[in-house]
């Protein structure tokens, strides 16, 4: 039997975690659960919450990311983007997993969720739900900040999850080098994927704080290993060490297992828990009954209420929480007594609003999602983009405007950045959007 004899004192503290991917079963670890500096280990995470807004259609791989301020001045490691710069996200990606682009990696996270504060929140979200319960998320790239810590344990999960949920992107870990953004971009885990047979992954990181870090996976005929070191000294004594590792790993793993897959979590706006209630401002009118039969409205009413729950049924089927949505309200409106009105009266624009939820502070942007033929095919719309984006448009009002030539489907009582951010998501949807200005 063989001892592993861990790397010798530095100024980054050593740890290792060795586990049997197939089953999730540990066959070596030492200070495993130590909280220490990811470095750009983080990335992993940052690349996890990517794939799986991707997925979900939250955003598009051929969106074109403007490069923020921010974002361009991140130092190096880096693919050296130029402020106001766009960018597809699938560049954005490549260089992430394969250069560990710093700049890249900011990008990534002010596309998903506006901030880099706010992504690192969601970072933080997804950890919690992937079981990584001694890791913290402070920036989206990995550099040294206060508080931003994680274990070999947690990230060894993290590349699990990695490997299992979303296998048709896995393969960019193997890339040796690959096009990005019109450059050619190298792994910075290239060494260890050349010279570890059956080696295809993860991911390097490196800060003086961390020390050389890498979460390694290889596969030898059904066997996968995957394996998580800290503090290395360089990166030849870390590979050199990662290597021993992973040959205990294939010496101790059964030949044969039955593989179990871990529990991906269940995509619901980032675990993002949100009760909305959808009932009018000022109290209904009585409901005239029809003078003969079904009337017009009062079917396209009846079909407005199949439409309202057959997307919570859908929203429900993603994993939205605590939803609590209130019909009242949509059916059909009374019969008016005089039909007749003055030209004037004709022409006056007039407001239907309905209140999401109460949002403080005085945020006076909107957001225009289209102009339609009839008030039903505009409300019948904000309520289902009202559904299917309610973490981005909490807090906001859905609100009809009757025009001449249409009626308009605004959401109100944005900021100019939640506005922004509301567009972008709706754009990687397919859905028109417009910001409208205060004024």
């Amino acid at each position: 039997m063989m001892v592993i004899v861990p790397l010798s004192a530095s100024a980054a503290p050593y740890a290792a975690m060795v586990i049997d991917a197939r089953t999730g079963k540990t066959l070596h670890s030492e200070n495993a659960n130590t909280r220490l500096h990811p470095a750009s280990l983080t990335k992993m995470m940052t690349l996890y919450v990517v794939f799986e807004a991707v997925e979900a259609g939250e955003i598009s791989l051929d969106k074109k990311v403007r490069i923020s301020r921010a974002a361009a001045s991140e130092p190096p490691s880096k693919l050296g983007f130029r402020e106001g710069q766009r960018v597809a996200l699938r560049h954005l990606i490549r260089a992430a997993a394969i250069k560990s682009a710093n700049d890249a990696a900011t990008a990534l996270g002010e596309a998903i969720e506006g901030s880099e504060a706010a992504f690192a929140r969601r970072m933080n979200r997804t950890a919690k739900a992937l079981g990584m319960t001694r890791t913290a998320f402070k920036n989206a790239h990995g550099l040294t900040e206060k508080g931003h810590l994680s274990t070999a344990r947690d990230m060894t999960i993290l590349g699990r999850h990695l490997f299992y949920d979303y296998p048709d992107y896995y393969h960019l870990f193997s890339r040796i080098t690959h096009k990005a953004a019109n450059k050619n971009v190298r792994n910075t885990n290239r060494k260890f994927l050349r010279n570890y047979k059956g080696a295809d992954g993860i991911k390097t990181g490196y800060t003086r704080a961390a020390g050389f870090n890498l979460v390694a996976s290889a596969q030898r005929n059904q066997e996968r290993v995957i394996v998580t070191v800290f503090g290395g000294k360089s990166t030849k004594t870390r590979n050199a060490q990662v290597a021993k590792l992973m040959d205990l790993g294939f010496r101790e793993a059964p030949s044969q297992a039955r593989v179990s897959k871990p529990t991906k979590p269940t995509y619901a706006q980032a675990g993002i828990t949100t009760r909305q209630h959808m009932a009018p401002k000022t109290s209904l009118r009585p409901k005239a009954r029809p003078i003969l039969g079904e009337t017009s409205e009062n079917l396209a009413n009846q079909n407005l209420q199949k439409h309202v729950k057959k997307a919570l049924e859908q929203a429900q089927n993603q994993g939205v929480k605590n939803l609590d949505v209130t019909l009242a309200g949509l059916g059909p409106k009374p019969r008016p007594g005089d039909t007749r009105q003055s030209t004037q009266n004709a022409a006056e624009i007039r407001e239907i609003v309905t209140r999401i939820s109460a949002q403080s502070g005085q945020p006076d942007w909107a957001i225009n999602i289209g102009r339609f033929a009839s008030r039903f095919a505009a409300e019948k719309m904000l309520l289902r983009t009202a559904l299917s984006e309610m973490a981005t448009l909490q807090g906001t009002q859905r609100k009809i405007i009757i025009q001449r030539s249409g009626y308009d489907a605004n959401f109100v009582g944005l900021t100019r950045e939640g506005a922004d951010l509301a567009c972008r998501k709706l754009q990687a949807r397919s859905i028109n959007c417009l910001m409208i200005g205060p004024g």
